[in-house]
Formats: structure tokens, sequence, C-alpha cells
């Protein structure tokens, strides 16, 4: 990993439990706060430690992408938990909408 790499994946680390230490549930109730807090910290210390001997510079970039992207919508949504993803399943003249299942990449990331 490069200087540069480890610097922004430090980065994105120290953002996440900034985040963490100033989150608020949508609801407003207090217990959804704290709960919301140490999923945000337990999510990011696990997947930062399953990540952390990666040496492909293409699954590194790919896993600071991903981190970027579930920041960027947990703030947008409020919603600290990866967000569900509809998936469709089509058969011939017709199309059947599945209830909304949350995605894993192959990082271990899960949401859209």
């Amino acid at each position: 990993m490069t200087t540069a790499t480890r610097q922004e994946v430090l980065g994105l680390y120290r953002s996440i439990f900034r985040l963490a230490r100033k989150w608020q549930a949508a609801s407003g109730q207090m217990e959804d706060t704290i709960k919301e807090k140490q999923y945000i910290l337990n999510e990011a210390r696990t997947l930062f430690q399953k990540n952390k001997n990666l040496t492909d510079p293409g699954l590194i970039k790919q896993c600071i992408d991903e981190c970027t992207a579930r920041i960027e919508i947990g703030l947008h949504y409020q919603i600290p938990y990866p967000r569900p993803v509809s998936t469709a399943v089509v058969n011939r003249d017709w199309a059947l909408i599945l209830p909304c299942q949350p995605v894993i990449s192959k990082n271990g990331y899960r949401g859209g």
C-alpha cells in the first residue's frame, strides 16, 4: 500500500469515527442514537480489520470507493445501515419485484 493510499484509508477511518461521534438517529430517540452510533463503530472496526491485509491496489481502491459511498448514502438517507436494494426477477411476460434485500459485495460491504 502506498503512503498516499494509507493516508486516504486512515482519513476515512477517522472520518467514520467523527461521524459516529456526531450521529443523531432520524427518530430523535436517544436509545436509537446510541444503537446506531455503536453499529457505525462496530461495522467500521470489523470491515477495516477484515481488509487490513489487502495488497492488491484494485481491491484497495474498490474498498475505498465502497466506504466513501456508504458514508455518503448514510448521511444522505440518515441511516447508518446498508441501504436495501430492490431486485427484480423477470419471467417471460411478467416481472416479480422481490422484497428489498441488502446486497453484499465481494469485500463484505452491504448496501447499494
